[in-house]
Parts: structure tokens; C-alpha cells; sequence
């Protein structure tokens, strides 16, 4: 499928990219206006930030907006913070409140990019879950994020530049959270917190299941830790981001030597 992006490998850790594609089917294209166009909730040069911090592991993205719709929202629709400003799983407004539609989507227009994307994308994750399941007897599934660090509309103040999100520890063994958070809370000049604000999509909370071996975990990093600003055209910072990728490689190499015990 020419839309999704997977490089297969047998680390126990699987790297989930489900924010960084930024292509748009044409009926969605045009159906968007020019602020929804502008894409400026895309997960910014993710796959450049992961590249090749820990051999032999297993990535999978997809290349669909997430305006188009979203893989990281329950199929059903089901809100992942109920009472809070969130997003949908087709969007009506950007992470500022703002419409970004000259036309709705229709609920068949969405039952279509649900079987055409978000299915597909699903099938695969498990499909490689499975795999990598079967290998190490478990699997650790690491969904990559990003966001502006500043969205009143979404949260107040500033993010932290780590948001570990496990789904109040539900996701994954505890020993793993906690692996990641001395990691991210040791880090010299970067600030964390473990299920604050971001506790995981419905990607983490989907498949995290411990006692079947399958833990997940969230991490959605501020962007300006990467970014030379949070405004267009998005610069990825090679000096920021060569920092922020030695923090990034402490923490997977971690995970990948982690043990079940």
C-alpha cells in the first residue's frame, strides 16, 4: 500500500509514526480550506528525529494527513478525553479551534478513508506486533509524537518537552515507564512528565496490554526542542535536534535491552 511506510526488523521495539505524513487524497484536498491546506498540526520531521537511533527495529507510518483522518483515534469515534478540547477522529478544527473545512465530511466519506487508511494502518501495526511477539516471547510498541508546545486551545502554559503518556500506568509494565521517566527527568536542560497533559492515543491504550507481553508507550515532544520555531515553514534545527536525539537514543536503547522479568 503506497500510502504506508514500513521498515521491518527484530528489535523487540516497534517505532509507530501515525502524525507525520502530510499527504492529502484529492476529494480531501479540496474539500479543505486554505488554514486546513496549511497541515500545521502535522508531527513535524519525526521520521528525521528517529532516524537510526536503534538498529534493527521495526517502523511503521503512514503518509495520510491526519486531517484526512486520524489512525491514532478509536474507529467508533470515541472521544480520548472526554469533557476536554481534543481532536476527532476526522477533524472539524485545528489544535487552535479553528475550522479547517470549506466543506464537512460526509460519515460516507469517512467509513471510506476509515477502510482505505486507518484499517489498513491497524492491520499492519498488528500484523508486526505479532511478528515481533513471536520472536521475544513480547514486544514494546513506542508511538512517536510531536506537538507545538503552546496550544491554549488544547492545554494552558507550555508542554514539557517529554510527555510520557502510558494511560495512568496501564500500558505497559511499570518498570519500562519508570525506565523512561529517570531517563527523560536526568536529562540536562529538557523538563518531562509522565501522563500529564498527553496520556496516549488510542494507539497505546489499543494495544497496550502487559500481561499479554505487548506494552506501550507514548512519547509527544515539544516541538521547539527540534524546531528552529513552531510557526511555518517548520525548520527542522540539525543543532537542536542532534541534542535532542542523544536524550532520544538513551531512551530506546533502553527499551531495546529492556527484559521481562
Amino acid at each position: 500500500m503506497k500510502f504506508l511506510e514500513i521498515s521491518r526488523g527484530n528489535s523487540p521495539v516497534i517505532l509507530a509514526m501515525p502524525h507525520a505524513g502530510t499527504d492529502l487524497p484529492d476529494d480531501v484536498r479540496e474539500s479543505l480550506n486554505e488554514r486546513g491546506r496549511s497541515l500545521a498540526d502535522t508531527d513535524w520531521h519525526i521520521n528525521y528525529l528517529y532516524d537510526k537511533l536503534l538498529p534493527n527495529t521495526t517502523i511503521i507510518g503512514t503518509k495520510i494527513h491526519r486531517y484526512a483522518i486520524d489512525v491514532n483515534r478509536d474507529p467508533t469515534g470515541v472521544s480520548l478525553y472526554p469533557g476536554q478540547n481534543t481532536t476527532s477522529l476526522v477533524p472539524l478544527t485545528d489544535f487552535d479551534g479553528a475550522n479547517i473545512w470549506s466543506r464537512t465530511p460526509t460519515i460516507a466519506e469517512i467509513s471510506v478513508r476509515l477502510n482505505d487508511y486507518h484499517a489498513p494502518y491497524h492491520a499492519t501495526l498488528k500484523a508486526e506486533i505479532k511478528r515481533i511477539r513471536a520472536i521475544h516471547g513480547y514486544v514494546i510498541l513506542y508511538d512517536c509524537h510531536s506537538i507545538r508546545s503552546r496550544i491554549p486551545y488544547l492545554f494552558d502554559g507550555y508542554l514539557p518537552d517529554f510527555n510520557i503518556g502510558t494511560n495512568q500506568s496501564t500500558t505497559s509494565d511499570p518498570k519500562i515507564e519508570q525506565c523512561v521517566v529517570d531517563i527523560c527527568g536526568k536529562t540536562s536542560g529538557y523538563t518531562s512528565v509522565c501522563n500529564g497533559r498527553f496520556k496516549g492515543g488510542w494507539t497505546v491504550r489499543h494495544y497496550g496490554q502487559p500481561t499479554k507481553g505487548v506494552h506501550a508507550i507514548q512519547m509527544e515532544l515539544a516541538q521547539r526542542a527540534y524546531l528552529e520555531d513552531e510557526v511555518p515553514p517548520w525548520t527542522y534545527s540539525t543543532a537542536k535536534a542532534n541534542r535532542l536525539r542523544v536524550e532520544l537514543k538513551k531512551v530506546l536503547m533502553t527499551l531495546g535491552n529492556w527484559r521481562p522479568h
